[in-house]
């Protein structure tokens, strides 16, 4: 335990801190009683005040509550096992509480278009917040927690002057945050749906999501039952369908009646209560810092996520546990406090991550109204990414096996098995090698490491194995090691690799990306040092317009009328040189700051002429690239178009304007969209995660119609049945995961015991389609344990 003057004054408690800091018989030692304030009564302050006091029964801790015991926003409260298992650890006596006045249930249910789709296995656990709040507050008496509710709190200031610890649990309005904006730097995000919380007086028997297509627009509702005789229920819309109903000029009660109204099926007929319930937007809270001298944020004053993935409570809560055993662990406050924000940051990121990913979802929900009603359900269900396919196979395989039927999914076969046709060209499966620089041509001929690089991976399953970039000329390297197609030789060298594919890979197909670097050029390898120019040789750039990539970079020549012709030219001719060496699929590079990937983004194309300016102008010139090669490139054969879906950076390339940028190449003959991200300028802030550039592709594939390949930290085959079952996108490219491993897609089937068409083992590998063993197996089991008179133990 730490000393209150921030100086150690012996070991501190270590190991788990659940389990070995919370025994009220044997409290951890201070120098003095710690003196803790604690803003805010909501479930987040009062279950810190109760595992304060179960550290020390000494310290003095005292709750600041403005507002009366049972007046509270909102009306159930859901908590996951993980959760409970926190508590019941830290303090059965709370857990106990809990568990008397739980509702459990394991359903969802999904009503769409007057149907009904219910998946099982989930394991919910709900009870009021009203009876959560009554729990934690007699608990804190108990304790001898000094309740002032009604009170308001002295100002934070002085509060940190006269105690050892505050404790900020003020909410997502958090004064406290407020006060010390400068400190804590809090990001604000507002979101773009309108939402009352509001309850009914029955118990749904399930979770249930609910979608009302009105005159006026797509509504939802998100209820479930928090005690056998009630439960909550959100209505939520966008902000457009809000003021087109009318609810802007509604007060309370009748906001309140005309849900009912809308939702009457779900409710069957019965009318919905309200508690001081008005229409809000939901605002993302995240904090740069959460802790100021011995002030720390807590709970919604740290951090928001989502109310649709019902986690708010539970981080509250989360925050309290992992604050009590840090300030026990820890032997100064200061260390206490770091500690704390250490363990609990990532995982609130994580879980923000998850809440954006699905709050996105319901704010785009028109988007998907027009899918299979049972792709539609499990859409829904995995909106987060956090919930995949194998975790609802696991809760409830009647469900994913319908799903799986109505997908075309042939019998004991995972979605991402299943074949995909573009143009004349049909992928036995969906998933794709991905474009992977290597740097080690000669010349810009591949050699004897691109036919093991690329034959490997022709061996290991995928689909599609796809080239590097390749480039159309010299000048258009990135480095000296990059491979080309702008002479004759190098396309005999490629039809070396394509030969070795179509001979020893039966069924798989072999793309080439074609590319231009642009001002991204003349640099060295990249474990050299990435994007630095280099040391001698050096070439002249060309680009959309006269700006270096890097600070103090070369600066690239801006390519005039005739370059801009010679240019078109030379992804013409490379392209005749792929087809001639037996490529099956022609990508065309207009993404990550190349050359056409630079006349796309506003921040890169500052010309004022016919190809910059609009985005039409902007299009100009790769329209009329793809256009050039379209021409020479069989007319069988599909081509596809990489591209940044966002610049990640203020004033670039929007995510609306992607979809324009989709739907003008398929205009133009486009078989598929990759949609890649970013690395268009330096001053980028991407936005990293599981699978994070996956809603872009979604977005093209259902706004502008056009098959799509996702690409971004997409590393399991548990993701690839995820978004393809999903409809999120048609084929999943892999980078790193196929160089860790080769076989990532053969692999990916023998673990889910698939051994169809879709993967399809090469002869000579056939005997390890199997994992090998790993140790013994035939030890004798534990048969018999004996307890009594005479027995050891």
């Amino acid at each position: 335990m730490f000393s209150s003057q921030g100086s150690p004054v012996g070991p501190g408690v270590r190991g788990t801190a659940r389990a070995t800091t919370t025994n009220p018989h044997s409290p951890a030692k201070t120098s003095h009683p710690l003196q803790a304030a604690i803003i805010g009564g909501g479930p987040g302050g009062l279950y810190t005040a109760a595992l304060l006091k179960r550290l020390a029964l000494d310290h003095e801790v005292t709750v600041y509550e403005r507002t009366a015991p049972d007046d509270t926003f909102g009306f159930g409260v859901v908590l996951s096992d993980e959760t409970l298992g926190g508590i019941e650890h830290a303090d059965p006596t709370v857990y106990e509480a809990l568990k008397a006045h739980f509702v459990r249930w394991d359903d969802i249910d999904i009503v769409h278009r007057n149907t009904r789709h219910t998946s099982g296995g989930h394991r919910f656990a709900a009870l009021g917040r009203r009876r959560l709040l009554e729990i934690l507050h007699d608990r804190c008496r108990d304790l001898g927690v000094d309740l002032r509710l009604r009170t308001e709190a002295p100002p934070p200031d002085e509060l940190a002057r006269t105690h050892d610890l505050v404790v900020a649990a003020d909410g997502v309005h958090s004064a406290t945050r407020e006060a010390y904006r400068d400190v804590f730097r809090p990001h604000l995000t507002p979101h773009r749906c309108r939402y009352i919380w509001l309850a009914a007086d029955f118990a749904f028997d399930a979770f249930r999501f609910e979608i009302a297509e009105t005159e006026h627009g797509v509504m939802q509702l998100h209820g479930y039952p928090y005690a056998p005789d009630a439960s909550t229920v959100i209505v939520e819309m966008r902000e457009e369908v809000w003021r087109a109903a009318g609810f802007d000029e509604l007060d309370e009660t009748e906001s309140t009646a005309r849900c009912a109204k809308i939702f009457a099926d779900a409710l069957g007929g019965r009318p919905l209560r309200s508690n001081k319930s008005a229409w809000t937007t939901f605002r993302t809270v995240v904090n740069e810092r959460w802790s100021h001298g011995n002030i720390v944020l807590l709970g919604d004053a740290a951090h928001t996520a989502h109310f649709s993935i019902g986690s708010g409570t539970k981080l509250a809560v989360e925050d309290a546990l992992a604050l009590a055993a840090c300030l026990a662990e820890r032997p100064t406050l200061q260390e206490a406090l770091s500690a704390y924000e250490e363990e609990r940051r990532p995982v609130v990121a994580s879980t923000q991550r998850a809440a954006k990913a699905s709050l996105e979802w319901f704010e785009d929900l028109d988007r998907y109204l027009a899918q299979p009603p049972r792709q539609f359900a499990f859409n829904l269900l995995t909106r987060s990414r956090r919930v995949t396919h194998e975790n609802l196979r696991l809760r409830d395989a009647g469900f994913t096996d319908s799903v799986e039927r109505e997908f075309g999914c042939p019998p004991h076969t995972p979605p991402m098995f299943t074949p995909f046709r573009l143009r004349g060209l049909t992928l036995r499966n969906r998933v794709v090698v991905s474009p992977m620089d290597m740097y080690s041509a000669t010349d810009g001929v591949p050699g004897d490491f691109h036919l093991v690089h690329l034959g490997a991976r022709a061996l290991g399953g995928a689909a599609l194995v796809m080239t590097e970039m390749v480039c159309v000329s010299a000048e258009g390297r990135i480095t000296p090691g990059c491979a080309g197609l702008y002479t004759g030789r190098q396309g005999e060298a490629w039809r070396r690799i394509t030969d070795f594919v179509h001979d020893s890979a039966p069924g798989t197909a072999i793309g080439v990306q074609l590319g231009h670097s642009g001002r991204k050029g003349s640099t060295r390898l990249m474990w050299e040092g990435m994007d630095e120019p280099l040391p001698e040789g050096n070439w002249p750039l060309v680009a959309p317009s006269p700006l270096p990539y890097r600070p103090g970079g070369q600066i690239p020549r801006e390519l005039t009328r005739a370059q801009l012709t010679d240019v078109r030219e030379q992804f013409r001719a490379a392209a005749g040189r792929a087809a001639g060496a037996g490529f099956d699929l022609l990508e065309l590079h207009c993404a990550h700051g190349y050359l056409l990937s630079g006349f796309l983004s506003p921040l890169t194309n500052r010309r004022t002429d016919a190809y910059g300016g609009s985005l039409e102008g902007r299009l100009r010139f790769p329209l009329e690239v793809f256009d050039a090669v379209r021409e020479v490139w069989p007319d069988e054969r599909p081509m596809t178009v990489r591209i940044s879906a966002t610049d990640w950076a203020e004033g670039g390339t929007s995510a609306e304007e992607a979809v324009e940028i989709a739907r003008a190449f398929a205009a133009h003959g486009a078989d598929a969209i990759d949609v890649s991200t970013g690395q268009v300028v330096t001053g980028e802030r991407p936005e990293f995660g599981r699978s994070y550039q996956t809603p872009y592709a979604d977005r093209i594939r259902h706004e502008a119609g056009v098959p799509v390949i996702a690409v971004g930290a997409i590393s399991s085959w548990d993701d690839v049945n995820s978004l393809v079952l999903a409809g999120r996108t048609d084929l999943c490219a892999l980078a790193r995961p196929h160089l860790y491993d080769p076989h990532w897609t053969l692999h990916a089937a023998a673990e889910q015991g698939y051994d169809g068409p879709g993967a399809a083992w090469p002869a000579q590998y056939r005997a390890g389609s199997r994992p090998p063993r790993t140790g013994r197996t035939d030890a004798p089991k534990p048969r018999l344990t004996l307890h009594g008179p005479g027995q050891d133990g």
